[in-house]
């Protein structure tokens, strides 16, 4: 990839993280960035003139998809067409789980899968107990910038595992709207201590993946698709009418379709790409 496709990658991927239920992760595997970037961080010491230039031009995407559209999804949610918007996200979040099983290259589910299933839905559950607003930016003291340290880690794990929304996991711990605020108005040091953790806890989570990935391919995944089930009963939306139920329900088919339909376009280019190469 050249410079402008990796910056480009990095504006839809970091658009994408700032919408509750949306995976970053998922949208990097759409665009075939994924599995570099995983390499890149896990790698950033050992392969530093590797691995750096590819995360600073993605970053620098990243953090101007983020930029743009904080302030308009923040707008959109305490807006009439908030319930809506949730069953797009509840629908795009629905979309992602065929492709996590694929991934996992399993035929079917086996009672083992299915226990690896339930603990990564448990941790999800165990997650939404914890206090709202804990992690919030701009708290002071040193306590204050531990917590904000430790969200970090948390959100980090989101933003690079496929499957997990960075943004509705923000959702679930309450610090959402503070921290689109910050973006949208650029108050950017308030974010500060959590940025740091988030720098730790990608490189950790990465390095984990990979091992993860090289060592248990398919039960790391079914782990993963178990954060993604817990994580839909946090997207619906509550007290919708019948009309906006209707409505919901056509927006979360379309937010699944056109999920779907984007992993698999990706998957038969990428299939017509390698039998190019073998001819």
């Amino acid at each position: 990839m050249n410079i402008l496709s990796v910056i480009l990658s990095g504006v839809a991927v970091g658009a994408a993280m700032t919408v509750p239920g949306v995976s970053g992760g998922s949208a990097a595997m759409v665009l075939g960035i994924y599995d570099r970037l995983v390499l890149a961080v896990s790698r950033i010491f050992s392969e530093p003139k590797k691995s750096i230039p590819l995360l600073l031009k993605f970053g620098l995407g990243a953090l101007i998809g983020m930029l743009l559209i904080a302030r308009l999804i923040s707008f959109l949610l305490t807006s009439p067409l908030e319930i809506p918007l949730r069953f797009l996200f509840l629908g795009a979040v629905a979309g992602g789980i065929p492709m996590i099983f694929r991934r996992a290259n399993i035929r079917r589910i086996t009672p083992g899968n299915a226990a690896l299933i339930l603990a990564g839905a448990a941790a999800v559950l165990i997650l939404s107990l914890l206090p709202e607003g804990m992690f919030s930016p701009g708290q002071d003291g040193f306590s204050g910038a531990a917590l904000q340290f430790a969200g970090g880690l948390l959100v980090a794990a989101a933003l690079v595992l496929p499957g997990i929304s960075a943004s509705h996991l923000l959702y679930m711990l309450g610090i959402y709207d503070p921290v689109m605020e910050c973006l949208g108005s650029l108050e950017l040091l308030p974010l500060l201590p959590m940025g740091i953790g988030l720098l730790a806890g990608a490189f950790l989570t990465a390095k984990l993946l990979e091992n993860m990935l090289e060592r248990h391919q398919a039960g790391t995944f079914m782990v993963i698709m178990g954060f993604m089930l817990a994580s839909l009963r946090e997207l619906l939306p509550a007290g919708a009418d019948g009309v906006q139920l209707l409505t919901g329900l056509i927006c979360a088919a379309v937010g699944f379709v056109v999920v779907c339909w984007l992993q698999s376009d990706k998957k038969s280019r990428r299939s017509r790409t390698e039998h190019a190469e073998k001819e």
